[in-house]
């Protein structure tokens, strides 16, 4: 009789688990998924026909119903020559056909089989032409704790030729470490600007050598999706051909009982973490922050929240308290200032304590 696998480690993704040899051992899992399964595991990526029997007419509606949401005049005259792309972020809260490839049943079954954890979209990215956004790992702009839960999902809504700027990814990179501010000794809090992934690019661009990766590029067909984990190197290379679209749709996934952050906006150990507060696609509820199956309370994430880019709040925290603050910095108190008006002014750099 064989002992069923425990896994000592539910806090990995099943998918980049040491132990993932023993996970996708279970005869449970169909011979699809596992095959999927071992093709992120050594690669990163893996490439499927998006499960739905009306992809082909769902693109159509699409291209269709979001064409005139773009700026094309912008992108023809300007964009196209500084590389610039077109997008519409979450389209699915008002069209139904981005929506659907967004809560797909049978790619979120896929996901949380993958991840050993319940999947739930929060992002979708339209595109009708290609990125051209430099590579990059999803997990400085995307983050959870514990890391890793999140993988995006790119589904072509026409076949894609290499000059209409495709897809270009890194195989292997997902098993590198995740580098986050203060390893490229930044501090975001502190930063005169906006942290951006600019920042990352050449850190990337010195591993990708260090490692002597080459890139691979998808030039799909229409109704092909590729799935990719958070830590793996992908962008879009340049789009050459001014008279063709590219047109996809990117769906963002994240999975139960996580936090979720931006690293590249965070300093945790300097008190300054930047949580996201998203909605689940499914459902339009927010997602609770959590850690380890407790709520993360609502008063740390905000606390958390240090002003960034040294730029002045315009009104004190939901939760501000005068006689708390005053209480909690004594000398204040003592001088009779106003403490509403001496948080927005000075206290929130100084990360003066909210209460005792």
């Amino acid at each position: 009789m064989t002992t069923q696998f425990s896994n000592p480690l539910p806090g990995v993704p099943s998918v980049e688990s040491p132990f993932f040899q023993k996970i996708f051992a279970d005869p449970s899992i169909d011979e699809w998924t596992k095959n999927i399964a071992h093709e992120l595991n050594e690669n990163g990526f893996a490439v499927i026909d998006f499960p739905d029997e009306e992809i082909e007419a769902r693109a159509e509606r699409i291209k269709r119903d979001l064409h005139d949401q773009y700026d094309w005049k912008f992108w023809h005259e300007v964009g196209f020559e500084r590389n610039a792309s077109l997008r519409l972020m979450n389209a699915w809260e008002t069209n139904e056909d981005v929506r659907s490839i967004a809560t797909n049943q049978k790619v979120m079954d896929l996901l949380s089989t993958l991840f050993g954890r319940k999947a739930w979209p929060f992002q979708t990215l339209n595109f009708p032409v290609g990125t051209q956004q430099p590579f990059h790992t999803d997990s400085v702009h995307f983050s959870s704790t514990p890391e890793r839960f999140m993988c995006g999902v790119w589904t072509a809504l026409e076949d894609i030729d290499e000059d209409a700027g495709p897809l270009v990814y890194y195989p292997g990179s997902h098993k590198w470490p995740i580098y986050t501010n203060e390893h490229i000794g930044i501090c975001a809090v502190d930063s005169d600007t906006k942290i951006t992934q600019a920042a990352y690019e050449p850190m990337w661009n010195a591993l990708v050598e260090a490692h002597g990766v080459q890139p691979q590029y998808f030039r799909a067909k229409k109704g092909q999706s590729l799935i990719w984990l958070s830590n793996l190197l992908h962008g879009g290379i340049k789009h050459q051909n001014q008279q063709k679209t590219r047109w996809s749709q990117v769906t963002h996934y994240f999975f139960e009982d996580c936090a979720y952050y931006i690293p590249m906006h965070s300093d945790p150990f300097y008190g300054n973490i930047v949580f996201r507060e998203l909605s689940n696609i499914i459902t339009g509820e927010v997602v609770k922050n959590q850690y380890v199956g407790r709520e993360i309370p609502q008063q740390f994430i905000q606390e958390s929240r240090l002003r960034r880019f040294n730029e002045a709040p315009k009104e004190v925290p939901e939760n501000f308290d005068p006689q708390l603050y005053l209480a909690a910095n004594p000398d204040l108190l003592a001088a009779g200032v106003d403490p509403a008006q001496h948080y927005i002014n000075h206290g929130w750099k100084e990360r003066r304590a909210l209460r005792p």
